[in-house]
């Protein structure tokens, strides 16, 4: 006759030993262990075996406080969302510093002042385009 395992007798897999590590990292992020602790107890994540060893190894942790991720106005807080940022900051930098330059220049010479745009026009149009299209915008509406 089969034997009936009790559900802290269940296997783990590495996911959940994974999913385990992770909740620890927060609680060493947000201060609750100390990187001494928090090594200890990642290193016995990888050794247990069972669903009731992992309950023991966070017990005495408090649900995760971190604020959940929201989506911001122009942004979305998708990995695209956080590259059209980044290239957004990049393409900002690029057109302060032609702009600067250009204006030197001319002021020094008989060169426009408006020279700049033909290094961030280009660049601005495509990351538009790139916006428009929805490349990294925040959902609406529960789509």
């Amino acid at each position: 006759m089969d034997e009936v395992v009790g559900p802290e007798q269940i296997r783990i897999s590495d996911a959940e030993r994974q999913a385990v590590a992770d909740r620890l990292r927060a609680a060493h992020a947000e201060g609750y262990l100390d990187l001494a602790e928090y090594d200890e107890r990642v290193t016995e994540v990888w050794r247990m075996r069972t669903r009731g060893d992992l309950g023991r190894v966070t017990l005495d942790l408090p649900a995760s406080s971190a604020p959940p991720r929201r989506d911001g106005l122009v942004f979305s807080a998708t990995a695209g969302g956080i590259a059209m940022r980044v290239l957004t900051v990049i393409w900002l930098c690029i057109t302060a510093a032609a702009a600067a330059g250009t204006s030197v220049l001319a002021l020094l010479t008989d060169l426009s002042p408006w020279w700049f745009l033909v290094f961030s026009a280009p660049t601005g149009a495509v990351l538009l385009t790139l916006w428009v299209a929805g490349a990294g915008r925040p959902r609406r509406g529960g789509r």
